[in-house]
């Protein structure tokens, strides 16, 4: 099949986006920022690494690649990462805000509450002057 004649699809990467924004909570960067040192929250980056390696993330940000999200966050998954399991409050964030949208959708839809995403991502966090730390590396758990 070329590209003349693919079918339309049902739903363009727009349109999932904006249904992911209206349903989840969206943090300014500054509302983000406060939370930051909050024992109760954790920062979750779902950007590549070699987006991390390149930019750096927000401090103590835990790294989730978009891709295994899913995987990490669910404890019957052989994959399942511990720091995703608990009950603090995630705050989830890509390059832009169109990737950590859609994921912060996906895991209300798996149930977790207390999920939110920054608004704009991570370039509207250094480009507000947020700090960066270099990418932290996390051993396997």
């Amino acid at each position: 099949m070329t590209d003349n004649t693919r079918p339309p699809l049902k739903k363009g990467v727009m349109q999932l986006v904006d249904e992911a924004m209206s349903e989840v909570v969206t943090l300014t960067v500054d509302e983000a920022a406060a939370k930051v040192n909050d024992p109760n929250v954790l920062f979750v980056d779902i950007r590549d690494s070699r987006e991390l390696d390149r930019e750096g993330q927000v401090p103590s940000a835990f790294n989730v690649n978009r891709g295994m999200l899913e995987f990490w966050v669910d404890p019957q998954s052989p994959y399942f990462k511990e720091p995703l399991g608990d009950d603090r409050e995630k705050v989830l964030y890509c390059a832009g805000g169109w990737r950590s949208a859609l994921a912060a959708k996906t895991l209300q839809d798996m149930g977790i509450s207390n999920v939110s995403h920054i608004e704009g991502g991570f370039g509207a966090w250094k480009e507000a002057g947020k700090p960066v730390v270099d990418r932290e590396r996390h051993g396997k758990k």
